[in-house]
């Protein structure tokens, strides 16, 4: 019954996809991007103009309620994007009003222009622009560590490291957008919906391909190579259909941020309600682990696989159970992801490495590790942002990550193993 009702469910996903997508190979390629400030959310009316190296005019584009701006260019090559400072709202500033693109056949490339808002800034700007982006970095890593205990427990009870874990992010986020978009369903009853399909193909992948290679006794390198290869496909199955771009949802676009804390950080509803939501989830899970019986045999088959199965446990309905619950997560995570970040077919692939961070940082295995980890790779990302462009701000969160594999490489919550 269990096979049938996960089996109904992906083919639900697979006819989404299927029915309702679009192909990507008519885009071609473009720039696109959006203008927002942390106090001023949304920027719109601004007019952003692409240039050749040379100065010639390639395109412009207004930016919508959402800020958003798209522009078509005729090829692949090298051009300059900008912005008029004058036309940006008051007390809002650049630092830097021209962006240098290279943009490779059929890619849309995305531009950031980093805004700030030099009223908030007075009287101790810093001070604020600091708490402002450790607030961001607290909502970005209860992202990473909701996607991320999956992955985490999926090693802890099977020992696999999981590469398409990433997709199961961006299929959260395209099935909720799908649903949202193209239905015209609120975001909360598609995201609800896109947690159910999640937690049916995580299902479907532990009954139809992992526990197969399980039992055929394959090596856990050999499952490894087959989850890149998992990845890959999902991957541009995804960009075949989703195509190149980036879509935001029908709901909840172009918010303004409001103060909070007497106006020291700003937040948008959305951000609002998506760090509520991450730490109501994550504290479900801890209570699941720690209270139920299957959260206690989940922890007992990933202590020791054998002894568990020696006790009673069926560990392979754990291990289902597991994945499901994976699936479950890392699509949630997915929409919330979506939300700050739009919609795309590469989505997942961008958050897996941050996933690993968080996952390795914290100690392998372990749920509690990777909400830890996940955590400080979050902050860590976006504090970066300070003294490096945004575009490289994932960069830090990898160099805390060869860091803590050099000083400490059980993490930060792992059991040292003993030699000898």
């Amino acid at each position: 019954m269990l096979q049938r009702l996960l089996t109904l469910m992906g083919l639900v996903f697979i006819g989404l996809l299927t029915v309702l997508s679009g192909p990507a190979s008519a885009e071609g390629e473009q720039i696109v991007g959006t203008l927002s400030s942390g106090a001023s959310g949304p920027i719109e009316g601004v007019t952003v103009t692409v240039t050749t190296t040379d100065g010639d005019e390639v395109g412009d584009d207004e930016t919508d309620e959402s800020g958003r701006f798209e522009i078509d260019l005729p090829g692949a090559g090298d051009y300059i994007a900008f912005i008029d400072a004058a036309e940006l709202p008051e007390g809002v500033t650049s630092a830097s009003t021209e962006r240098a693109v290279t943009v490779g056949t059929g890619r849309v490339q995305r531009v950031a222009f980093a805004l700030s808002d030099g009223s908030v800034g007075q009287g101790g700007g810093s001070t604020i622009t600091v708490l402002q982006r450790f607030v961001e970095g607290l909502r970005f890593g209860l992202i990473i560590a909701i996607t991320a205990i999956g992955l985490s427990l999926i090693f802890g009870t099977t020992g696999l490291t999981n590469f398409a874990h990433g997709e199961l992010v961006a299929i959260g986020a395209t099935v909720a957008f799908i649903i949202n978009v193209s239905f015209g369903v609120q975001l909360i009853w598609a995201t609800l919906l896109a947690v159910v399909i999640g937690a049916a193909i995580g299902g479907l992948n532990d009954r139809i391909l992992w526990r197969p290679l399980r039992r055929r006794r394959t090596g856990l390198i050999a499952m490894l190579v087959v989850s890149i290869g998992l990845s890959i496909v999902l991957r541009y199955v995804l960009l075949i259909q989703l195509g190149g771009g980036q879509s935001p949802y029908a709901d909840y676009r172009g918010q303004r941020a409001e103060p909070y804390l007497g106006g020291i950080i700003t937040l948008t509803d959305k951000d609002l309600a998506s760090i509520i939501l991450s730490v109501v989830v994550l504290i479900a899970v801890a209570l699941m682990l720690q209270r139920t019986k299957i959260g206690k045999a989940m922890r007992a088959v990933s202590d020791n696989r054998d002894l568990a199965a020696s006790s009673g446990i069926d560990v392979d309905r754990v291990i289902l159970f597991v994945w499901m619950l994976g699936g479950a997560l890392a699509t949630f995570g997915g929409v919330l992801y979506g939300l700050s970040d739009q919609v795309a077919w590469d989505m997942g692939f961008r958050l897996l490495l941050l996933m690993f961070a968080g996952v390795i940082l914290g100690g392998l295995g372990t749920a509690y590790g990777a909400l830890v980890g996940s955590l400080i790779v979050g902050v860590f990302v976006q504090m970066s942002t300070l003294v490096i462009p945004d575009e490289l701000k994932n960069v830090g969160g990898l160099l805390l990550l060869i860091i803590i594999l050099v000083v400490r490489p059980s993490g930060i919550l792992g059991v040292r193993e003993r030699v000898g």
